[in-house]
């Protein structure tokens, strides 16, 4: 009795790059270090903004009793140097790493290869003479220690006997801390092979699902991005739970058995009845047709509204609508997803990835749409980023990736709920780090927020009279921070809507025609970053702007005179560029012209210093 079978089983983690700030490439071993924790620091240059933060870290360090190895390139500002760095450390098996980066796409590309990573779990067994018992070893969790329970009554209840024995059940590498109820069916094969109950060979296989007391096999979450990142590393067999079966289909290149219980599990391996593989799911069977409910033509007058709402769309830019109740600001949001260019398949399921962890998937296993998320104003910090006790679930803003994230009566919000927005909208990845561990979602979302321009939501309106105090206007406006505003690109302010324009029995332009000229823009911007990083107007970096976005002396005069004026920033200005170059997109437009600068300032108005007509 003393044989051992070994077994593969991929963590269903999401395998995710990170594109800066703290990076943990061995996470297992966070789950038992000293209480004196290692980090290494790569560091730009010496200049003083990075002198300022290392003082900053050192004190930080010294408080939170971590130790931190400051590594700094030979010449300033060197990304191949800092490259190098990286690599090292990270073959060194440097416990967490925090990266300030010298250039931000070079140094993408390497940490998305270095940190794109799932770690793949070996189950083995051992069975000797003593008294039964079973013990688990290499860092499982108290879902996985209760899997022996399971895996027992399972085993019983499925006809098969379970070996009165000993058993000892290791995971491998020790050091990875194992989570969740996916490993039942991988541990009762490993246990049955070594006992000699299952005579068939079962290490071509990589096995996920969780055992009812029953024998019963039940889905389990993150199945896609598990089987995906084990057929990358060269496995081509698998069974999952029936439950998961559609959603495994959509994976092209393995063999996927969905089996309903354990004992058809044993039999598929003996020979005894063999399952049929999942047949492959096509994506453009369950696109969904049906129209979107909301449509840009039922939303009446609006011109300036609907206008930034299509700029917004076409060049992939954050979008904040100010007016009164009742102006339609819900309405022009909710049609936002009617005039989004279709997912392609690769889209689909880097998104359908996120929702499978999360557990959120539907029926059909993929998603099919672009995300809409609302989620309401009384939403934690946690439950806006994700997070958990131990395991790292994805929040609203992973869960928004690829579509939109509406965030209604924007200043009702919890200012660490808004701030923690700030960080995603910039890098398009979200990290979040917990006790069990730290994970990288992506996060790249078009935000569209709306708001009342005061507490009674009157104050600017033609129609009604505002009732509240300066100073009461001034202290709900600045529950949305200057930072976070800064971020927003296309910022508009919506009037309430005329009786005339109410009942009018004009029809509006409607989604379908304004989606044309929407994916018209965008084809533009794909053939001009065809092979780089970015996918829309507001991805591009700085190489980038100052490639596509070069202005004659009159636009330069009109930038410069803005700038002055309003008090703008250097985010502000850069986001203007950007906001210039999509509705030059929009006319067909190879340069940007002053006539394209003057609409992209007139979407920045709001919050700044200077009113609009002290410009315009």
């Amino acid at each position: 009795m003393n044989r051992k079978v070994l077994l593969q089983l991929t963590l269903p983690l999401v395998g995710l790059s990170v594109l800066f700030w703290l990076l943990a490439f061995a996470p297992g071993e966070k789950h038992h270090r000293p209480a004196l924790l290692e980090m290494s620091v790569i560091l730009r240059d010496g200049d003083g903004a990075v002198s300022t933060m290392r003082k900053g870290m050192e004190q930080a360090a010294k408080d939170l009793n971590v130790e931190l190895r400051f590594l700094t390139p030979s010449e300033d500002n060197s990304a191949a140097e800092q490259v190098e760095l990286l690599e090292r450390e990270v073959a060194g098996a440097a416990p967490a790493i925090l990266l300030i980066p010298a250039d931000r796409e070079v140094l993408g590309d390497t940490v998305s290869a270095v940190s794109g990573k799932t770690t793949l779990v070996t189950v083995e067994t051992d069975i000797s003479r003593g008294l039964p018992s079973v013990e688990m070893v290499g860092l499982p969790d108290a879902a996985v220690k209760e899997a022996k329970e399971r895996v027992r009554s399972a085993v019983k209840n499925s006809a098969l006997e379970f070996p009165a024995h000993r058993i000892t059940v290791n995971f491998a590498p020790a050091y990875v801390r194992k989570e969740g109820s996916a490993f039942d069916l991988p541990v009762a094969v490993s246990i049955l092979s070594a006992y000699g109950v299952l005579k068939a060979d079962a290490e071509e296989y990589i096995f996920l699902g969780e055992l009812a007391l029953s024998g019963e096999l039940r889905p389990v979450t993150g199945v896609l991005p598990a089987l995906i990142s084990a057929r990358d590393q060269g496995f081509k067999k698998f069974i999952v739970p029936a439950g998961n079966a559609k959603e495994a289909g959509y994976i092209r290149g393995i063999e996927v058995y969905a089996a309903e219980s354990l004992k058809s599990v044993v039999l598929h391996l003996s020979g005894a009845a063999p399952l049929t593989p999942v047949s492959p799911s096509e994506f453009s069977a369950v696109k969904k047709e049906e129209p979107y409910p909301f449509d840009l033509s039922f939303v009446k007058g609006q011109p300036v509204a609907r206008r930034a709402l299509e700029v917004a769309v076409a060049g992939g830019h954050n979008l904040l609508f100010v007016g009164p109740p009742g102006s339609g600001k819900t309405m022009l949001a909710r049609a936002i997803p009617s005039v989004l260019p279709d997912m392609s398949f690769e889209e689909a399921l880097e998104i359908t990835k996120i929702h499978s962890v999360a557990g959120t998937l539907g029926k059909e296993g993929i998603v099919s749409r672009r995300p809409f998320r609302t989620p309401h104003h009384t939403a934690s910090t946690v439950s806006l980023c994700g997070g958990g006790s131990r395991t790292v679930h994805p929040g609203e803003i992973s869960l928004a990736h690829g579509g939109v994230l509406f965030l209604d009566e924007l200043p009702e919000y919890k200012r660490s709920a808004l701030e923690s927005l700030r960080q995603p909208l910039e890098d398009g990845v979200i990290t979040i780090t917990r006790s069990g561990g730290s994970v990288t979602y992506p996060a790249s979302f078009m935000l569209c927020a709306g708001m009342n321009p005061c507490p009674c939501g009157n104050y600017g309106s033609r129609e009604r009279q505002c009732t509240c105090l300066p100073n009461d206007i001034r202290r709900y406006r600045a529950r949305v921070s200057g930072p976070l505003l800064d971020r927003i690109d296309i910022q508009v302010e919506v009037d309430g809507v005329a009786y005339d324009d109410l009942v009018s029995r004009r029809e509006e332009e409607s989604s379908a025609e304004v989606k044309r000229r929407a994916d018209a823009a965008r084809r533009i911007q794909r053939q001009r970053f065809e092979g780089g990083r970015a996918a829309t107007n507001a991805e591009m970096g700085e190489k980038d702007l100052q490639q596509f976005c070069a202005l004659d002396r009159e636009g330069e005069e009109v930038l410069r005179e803005a700038f002055s004026r309003l008090r703008l920033s250097a985010r502000a200005r850069t986001r203007i560029l950007k906001v210039a170059r999509t509705i030059a997109d929009l006319a067909y437009s190879e340069n940007i012209r002053a006539e394209h600068l003057y609409e992209a300032i007139s979407y920045r108005i709001y919050g700044a210093a200077a009113k609009e007509e002290e410009f315009l």
